[in-house]
């Protein structure tokens, strides 16, 4: 009887302390469109390239053992089709975030508690980024980077942050 009493006695221990004192996390990845088609320069919603193809699925096989709850991406062609392969991959639909209202309290609580990939723009990025950390650490990428990975982790008030460079 002692035996049995010890490990319901444990597993109650375990899971009222993961109640108590376990906190919420929440990660984003975030990631830029990979290469975008320039022949036509008034086309503002052209497709990726061969080489941006190719560099979305390199996302895919990157993010493969990532557990993604939800993907977002603007509108673009270029970063719906940066999005497609990862989202297929994680049986997951591509939701749409508006890049002018980044991180507003709708996105934040959509998103509280979850992993989620975001695709966005060489301005969006950086700017998310310094939005969900409150710190100003990052600037605008530059048009011929297409391999940033910046990683931002939530729990509770800590946020931590990484800038990865997967060229």
């Amino acid at each position: 009887m002692r035996f049995v009493q010890k490990p319901l006695f444990l597993l109650c221990f375990l899971f009222f302390t993961t109640i108590s004192f376990g906190q919420e996390v929440t990660t984003y990845y975030l990631i830029r469109h990979a290469e975008k088609d320039l022949s036509d320069k008034s086309n503002p919603n052209p497709h990726l390239t061969e080489v941006g193809k190719v560099r979305a699925q390199a996302w895919k096989t990157i993010f493969k053992e990532v557990s993604f709850d939800k993907i977002y991406s603007t509108a673009y062609h270029r970063t719906l089709e940066t999005a497609y392969p990862t989202a297929e991959d994680h049986q997951l639909n591509v939701e749409d975030y508006d890049p002018k209202n980044l991180y507003s309290p709708n996105f934040k609580k959509a998103t509280q508690g979850k992993t989620v990939l975001v695709v966005g723009h060489s301005n969006t990025t950086p700017y998310l980024a310094n939005k969900i950390s409150e710190v100003q650490s990052y600037t605008d990428i530059e048009e011929r980077i297409h391999g940033n990975l910046y990683i931002i982790q939530c729990i509770g008030d800590t946020v931590t942050t990484q800038l990865l460079s997967i060229e």
